[in-house]
């Protein structure tokens, strides 16, 4: 067992001692340049403006409550012109609410009939008999001219049966007028009715003729989202609340809708700059910005966390771009230039400090850092490294024993915490405390310290090489 440990000890220091060159995967060099903490999400193009393709919008008018399947759909991209046939409906749902319009309309129509049967026979017997009255009292006139020589109550009973068939006829042209106005009432409710069941028969042909789609204006067919996510197809329904069946896209506008979770979404903003990325082609990179964020979170489908929706709008005009296309989104949401950083794999936290195992020449150190941004990968390095350093990713078997490097003033910032979702979480900085005047000469001791076992090593190793020359 003593053998394998010390074989393994010789092995990390002859891999400590390798030469740089990018060679040993154990050991990285302090980069320099420009820092990017990005915030990578993956995103569903769609058309900025799009004409919708409808079904019948008037499904309750004609009394049809019930969704429609769609029976035959145009393949999703099919180019068509204005007018072209997109999509046809399933009419079985009209079928029945036609018949019973149709047997309504015909009912109105018999009512209407019969109305204007009735009132005019009885308009007709009206006038006879108003004919007939007037003719009684013309002969009740007779009568009392020729009773004027007879009797007194001869002549008197002349007048009141004159009196009596005048009487009968104001009252009968009376009640013929009465009976106008009764026809003419009823012939209105049953003309107002059949009126009504004809408008209702025009409603549902109409809808009838709706169920089959045609394109409003040319374009590419793409085919609508239901509630849940999915594609309209053949056998989907449509509703009088959502009676779109497809869309007519404007491919020269385009924009990436994406769903960011509660934690980042905080380091979002309007006009930062996303790079994106086609899954259809990785090698195709589009730049866009940030145009939109969601200030209430969401629910998506088959997820359990609060997402918040992104809207980047594509700044490059590409004729390759469909909607429907899933792109990758790396949005940059910080910059720091001419930034020291190194992997996240280095850093190594020990009572609430930062450090590094640095590699000085053929010994390796122990070095206290103080870090700012990371993002995925990487971390800012503020203090402790300089450009081209050379940290190890891995600590040594004796990383116990090294000699420990510390900042003047210690660590100023909290150690990160890489996290295994996609958030970039950035190290924030805590606040450094100013030095106070009289803390140098304490610093001083510190540094002493920090020395004196380098001193006493070196005494320690002088020493033994003097008494090993002194020997026979």
């Amino acid at each position: 067992m003593l053998g394998v440990a010390a074989l393994s000890l010789v092995a990390w220091r002859l891999a400590a001692s390798t030469p740089t060159g990018g060679s040993d995967p154990l050991v990285a060099h302090v980069k320099s340049g420009d820092f990017r903490v990005t915030v990578t999400t993956t995103g569903e193009l769609r058309a900025l403006k799009s004409v919708q393709i409808q079904g019948p919008g008037n499904l309750p008018q004609a009394q049809i409550y019930q969704p429609i399947k769609i029976a035959s759909l145009v393949p999703e991209g099919t180019v068509v012109k204005a007018g072209d046939v997109v999509a046809e409906l399933d009419r079985g749902a009209a079928a029945g609410k036609l018949s019973e319009v149709t047997l309504n309309v015909q009912k109105a129509d018999a009512q209407y009939t019969q109305a204007q049967l009735d009132s005019t026979l009885n308009l007709s017997k009206a006038r006879e008999e108003l004919r007939t009255l007037e003719y009684a009292q013309e002969e009740k006139r007779l009568a009392k001219e020729q009773a004027q020589y007879e009797a007194p109550s001869i002549r008197r009973q002349a007048d009141i049966d004159l009196e009596k068939a005048q009487r009968a006829l104001v009252q009968a042209k009376r009640d013929y007028e009465t009976k106008t106005q009764q026809a003419k009432a009823k012939m209105s409710e049953v003309g107002a009715e059949l009126e009504r069941q004809k408008n209702n028969l025009k409603i549902i042909q109409d809808v009838v003729g709706a169920f089959t789609i045609k394109a409003p204006a040319p374009g590419m067919v793409i085919y609508s989202k239901e509630w849940n996510g999915r594609k309209k197809t053949v056998g989907s329904q449509v509703s009088p609340w959502e009676p779109t069946v497809a869309t007519l896209p404007d491919l020269t506008s385009m924009e990436s809708i994406t769903y960011v979770n509660e934690i980042d979404v905080r380091k979002l903003a309007v006009g930062q700059p996303v790079r994106l990325a086609l899954d259809a082609d990785p090698s195709k990179v589009l730049s866009g910005k940030v145009t939109a964020v969601a200030n209430v979170g969401e629910q998506r489908p088959n997820t359990d966390a609060k997402v918040f929706e992104v809207k980047v709008l594509v700044t490059q005009t590409d004729t390759t771009l469909r909607p429907g296309m899933t792109t990758s989104n790396a949005v940059e949401t910080a910059v720091r230039k001419n930034a020291h950083f190194i992997p996240l794999e280095a850093l190594v936290a020990e009572g609430g400090r930062t450090f590094v195992y640095k590699r000085d020449g053929g010994r390796i150190v122990k070095q206290e850092v103080e870090t700012g941004l990371m993002n995925d990968n990487e971390v800012i390095v503020t203090r402790g490294l300089r450009a081209n350093d050379e940290v190890l990713l891995a600590a040594p078997p004796d990383a116990s024993k090294l000699s420990v490097a510390t900042l003047p003033g210690g660590s100023r910032t909290t150690v990160p915490a890489k996290s295994g979702d996609t958030a970039n979480k950035a190290a924030v900085p805590a606040v450094p405390t100013p030095a106070a005047p009289n803390a140098a000469p304490s610093a001083a001791p510190n540094a002493a310290s920090n020395a004196a076992p380098n001193t006493a090593s070196t005494s320690t190793s002088t020493s033994a090489t003097t008494a090993a020359a002194k020997k026979p």
